[in-house]
């Protein structure tokens, strides 16, 4: 049986990195956090679980600077396992907790090019998970995904659920990674959810998605339909460079914890400083739902052959970076229009009455 426990969301303040030595400074930092808010969270239920946001340990300096992709790659991007993770382990042995976080990183059959890894890390330091970012923001994140190498991708993992929504069975429950824009897309949530996650990591998302409730609303409708729990923790106050002393809330706050039946179970709206959101997992009560309900454990009742019929006919481009580096925030934009145009000429979407100027 695994006993009701605490989950603690870090909203840390956070330093975009120039190369990667300075990375070690953001984690320092998120030690200092981590310390305060599982000190605070644990008056209550025992913490098990601590998630560092998107972007805790590097920033966000490739995508607001559009930086160049390989540079990026080699300047900036760490391994996994590598001594910013082996330093994160050390963390979660002091406090007996698994962490779940995140990194731009290399694969180490790729060197010119960088992905964004979700990663679990055990109570021993172990690394038990890693998630390549499948759905990224785009034009702005031009991290690879494993669908731009597809036909490598399954030559090398496989063409199954785990090759791409890998979960960890731990011992606080499944734990599986839906990283920031990959939650709008339900297909992340479900692929996680038919391989047997219960607890999903799902940080960060930028304004306006925050303050226009798209953050809330996918969080809440993708642990409903999934009867999953949905740890997702946003950034705290960013600084555009190691050395900046003016600070900037790209977040917008509205971090949360949303249990299997969609509800809110923690919250915490500020992102003006460094802060933390925390909630109670009750991984047996989810299970028990899952087995005796009849109609709201909704996976049991899914028409997989009627369901098939939407995806027959490929949308977005697969292998795009098979042979190619990832160009810059303008040149992605012909790609956006191409997508739309492939919509309106399979008469998927109307053309608007007329163009905005």
């Amino acid at each position: 049986m695994i006993e009701p426990y605490t989950a603690v969301g870090l909203s840390p303040t956070m330093w975009d990195i120039r190369e990667r030595a300075d990375i070690m400074r953001n984690i320092e930092h998120i030690e200092f956090v981590s310390n305060n808010a599982m000190g605070l969270a644990s008056l209550d239920i025992p913490v098990r679980l601590l998630a560092i946001p998107e972007g805790a340990l590097q920033g966000f300096g490739d995508e607001g600077q559009d930086a160049d992709h390989k540079e990026y790659a080699h300047n900036c991007a760490i391994t996994i396992p590598g001594p910013e993770t082996d330093r994160l382990g050390e963390l979660a042995k002091a406090h007996n907790v698994y962490i779940m976080a995140q990194a731009k990183a290399r694969h180490e059959d790729w060197n010119d090019l960088f992905f964004n890894v979700g990663f679990v890390i055990a109570p021993t330091g172990e690394i038990v998970l890693k998630h390549h970012k499948v759905s990224a923001l785009l034009p702005s994140e031009r991290s690879v995904s494993p669908h731009d190498l597809y036909d490598w991708w399954i030559d090398k993992y496989g063409r199954n659920l785990e090759a791409f929504w890998p979960v960890a069975d731990t011992e606080i429950g499944r734990l599986g990674v839906m990283m920031a824009m990959e939650g709008n897309y339900p297909e992340n949530g479900r692929g996680l959810a038919m391989n047997g996650a219960e607890v999903v990591y799902r940080a960060s998302m930028p304004t306006p998605f925050t303050g226009n409730d798209v953050f809330e609303i996918s969080n809440r409708a993708r642990a409903l339909e999934n009867n999953f729990y949905v740890v997702a923790p946003n950034i705290g106050l960013s600084f555009p460079s190691p050395d900046s002393t003016v600070g900037f809330d790209n977040g917008g706050g509205r971090s949360m914890i949303v249990d299997y039946r969609g509800a809110i179970v923690g919250k915490q709206f500020d992102s003006s400083s460094s802060t933390f959101v925390s909630g109670v997992i009750d991984i047996e009560a989810l299970r028990y739902q899952r087995a005796h309900a009849q109609t709201t454990n909704w996976l049991k009742d899914i028409r997989t052959e009627i369901a098939q019929l939407i995806y027959e006919r490929p949308i977005y481009p697969k292998n795009r970076y098979l042979d190619n580096i990832p160009g810059n925030h303008a040149e992605y934009r012909k790609v956006i229009a191409q997508q739309i145009q492939l919509m309106q000429e399979r008469d998927i979407w109307k053309k608007p009455s007329h163009e905005l100027g």
